[in-house]
């Protein structure tokens, strides 16, 4: 199923991450993802499968999209121009299409640096804005060069946003070169100030491409520091970290769904849909997209 036609039907599109595992999952081992994603499916319209996220090397994202379709669980296949070029990024979408995959999000893809082979070399030959038009031809019946494909792809195609970025501006202005170049709808980056978010959707009204809120759920005050010294495009407000802080850490899980709850009720109504990246709290993911769903009417 292509998100984009739950768009079209107005539906509140409500998509969920998994990592694959850092294995190989065949014959089921080490699969414990699928079993994640399995056990939120009725709440959820699809799953993001991540790329090498954080530059940390895993199971590959097309070979966990094909295990969760096969599953019987909808996948949103990650692909990113950092460890590719451009000839293995077309035939990985190519590849794609051929193995039943509806749903890609284009990305550029964390630095190497970031990761557990810091002393690789990142590729990078093209960028997401450029993946997305690459995409967007294969769709319509050629490769980047103008070849001819014996049969064209048939893929929705995403992006990502960072709402966080200064000057906004900026990342305005890259949105629009990516709904140009094809993209079909957006997941933001994590966003935890809500008079932020409601800033950037008012310079994006009118923009025709629906928008999904990208919420990560907020582990520990440790992980709120970390993300704001590490995690480039994100902050994470103090007076959330020392919310966080204010409880035991038996309590971080429930503090967290109170402060995720309250950012769904305030930004919900503001967006298409949600997109959550629970980070192996899973079983958050039912309630929080009943609030999600019923702040949005």
């Amino acid at each position: 199923m292509k998100l984009t036609q739950a768009f079209k039907k107005k539906e509140f599109v409500i998509t969920s991450e998994v990592g694959p595992v850092k294995g190989c999952a065949r014959n089921g081992h080490n699969a414990a993802f699928i079993a994640e994603a399995a056990t939120i499916q009725p709440y959820v319209h699809a799953f993001n499968v991540t790329d090498n996220q954080s530059a940390v090397m895993r199971l590959g994202s097309l070979a966990a999209s094909v295990l969760l379709k096969q599953a019987g669980l909808e996948p949103i296949y990650q692909i990113t121009c950092r460890d590719r070029n451009r000839i293995a990024l077309q035939s990985d979408l190519l590849s794609a299409c051929t193995l039943g995959i509806d749903n890609v999000l284009c990305l550029t893809g964390d630095h190497l640096k970031m990761g557990d082979h810091p002393t690789g070399k990142g590729v990078f030959d093209i960028d997401s804005v450029q993946l997305l038009d690459i995409a967007r031809g294969l769709n319509q019946g050629h490769d980047m060069m103008g070849h001819e494909l014996t049969a064209a792809t048939d893929l929705a195609l995403g992006a990502v946003v960072n709402p966080n970025f200064q000057p906004l501006d900026l990342q305005l202005l890259k949105m629009e070169k990516k709904i140009a170049a094809g993209a079909e709808f957006f997941q933001t980056q994590a966003v935890y100030d809500p008079k932020l978010f409601e800033a950037f959707v008012r310079k994006v009204e009118g923009v025709g491409v629906p928008i999904q809120f990208g919420l990560v759920l907020l582990k520990s005050p440790k992980m709120g520091t970390f993300m704001n010294e590490r995690i480039s495009g994100i902050k994470v407000p103090q007076a959330l970290i020392d919310e966080m802080a204010s409880v035991p850490p038996e309590g971080y899980k429930d503090k967290s769904l109170e402060i995720a709850t309250r950012l769904l009720k305030e930004i919900s109504p503001m967006v298409q849909g949600i997109h959550f990246m629970p980070l192996g709290w899973s079983d958050l993911v039912p309630q929080l997209a009943s609030t999600a769903r019923d702040a949005a009417r």
